[in-house]
This record gives structure tokens, sequence and C-alpha cells, in this order.
């Protein structure tokens, strides 16, 4: 009598696929039906997944989104360390990062995830985590970098990090939170502009 053979573990690469294959129709989930009606069922239905899988994997609905934002942030901060590269001029390198961060916290996904965020302690906790408190040290970091090479006029980068940020954000990132279309490309990159001038103007070499 012929013995079944017993199924093995995906190879690794598959493996990823599928993990991303999951975590992509977790974020369509999450835009589509907001974070109460997204279900393990219906992000395994729409991912071709059994509901199983995706328990053993994430462990639940809040592991999931954990580990879309945990992705997300890597992903987010492997740009902003791209875009703050010195090409021998900060502004350059920090209209890259406010446009980033722009379009970042208005895109779709982000604001399905901040919104989740009110619902879950666990998923507000990484969020903050992974985002303001990572990537904050890296801006950090190139504010007191470029001081020290006399490009800009920085005491504190900490405090220079949240001059900018509020420079870059304002009230864009709430208005839209609560129901306003998000800004144009073009809006974005005008916007940022405008911030990084201002920026730059707080913090000019005397």
């Amino acid at each position: 009598m012929n013995t079944p053979k017993r199924r093995g573990r995906l190879p690794e690469a598959e493996r990823e696929q599928r993990r991303n294959d999951v975590l992509a129709a977790a974020s369509a989930e999450l835009i589509e039906r907001g974070y109460d009606k997204s279900t393990m069922l219906s992000i395994a239905q729409r991912a071709g997944a059994s509901k199983e899988t995706l328990y053993s994997w994430f462990g639940g609905k809040d592991g999931l989104f954990v580990e879309m934002i945990t992705r997300n942030a890597d992903q987010t901060a492997e740009r902003i360390r791209t875009a703050l590269v010195d090409e021998g001029s900060p502004r350059s390198a920090l209209e890259g990062f406010a446009v980033g961060l722009l379009g970042l916290l208005t895109s779709p996904e982000s604001v399905a995830l901040n919104r989740s965020a009110m619902h879950s302690a666990a998923l507000a906790h990484d969020l903050l985590a992974s985002g303001r408190h990572r990537v904050g040290p890296l801006v950090e970091s190139y504010l007191a970098a470029s001081a020290a090479a006399g490009h800009i006029a920085v005491d504190d980068p900490a405090e220079a990090f949240e001059v900018l940020y509020g420079l870059v954000i304002r009230d864009t990132q709430i208005r839209v939170l609560l129901g306003e279309p998000a800004p144009t490309r073009a809006a974005i990159t005008e916007r940022a502009t405008r911030a990084v001038d201002d920026f730059l103007r707080l913090h000019a070499v005397n």
C-alpha cells in the first residue's frame, strides 16, 4: 500500500510571497471596509488562503495589522535614509524627506491604519513606535550632521525636528483623517518646498 506523502513546508521564497499576498489583501480590506468590518475570514478569502493559515502566521487580526505597520515602517525608514543622503544641499535632502513624509501620511493605507489605531491600543502603540519614534532619530541625526558641517544652525536636533515636522505636516494629516481628500502630488511638492523654505530661514547660519 502506498503511503501518502506528507505535505512539506513551502519554500522560503514562496512562503514570503504568500505572506506578502496576505498583507496586500489585508491592506485592501482595511482601506475598503475599515477595522471593525475587516475579519480574518474576509482577508483570507481575498488572499486565497485559509483562515487557519492566517491565525498560524499572525495570531489574530491585530497581529496581522501590526506586521503591516512593521513592514510599512521598514520601507519608510529606507526611503527616508535615501532621501537624506547628503548631496551637498540640505534643501534637496529635506525636500525629499518632506515630500515622502506628506505622501506617506496621507496615503490610503496610512490613513486606514491610523483610523484603526483608534480601536486598538496595541496598534496605536506599534504605529507610534514604528512611525514618529523611528523617523525622528533618523532626521535628527541628519540635522546634527548638517549643523556640524556648518550647513545649518541647530543647537538641539530633536527640537529642530519637531519644528520641521510641524511645518511639513501642519494640519494636513488630521484633515485627511477626518475625510478631506488627500492632497495631490503637486500640492504635496508645493507644501514641502514651503515648509523647507521656512525651516531653513529659521535655522540659517549667520
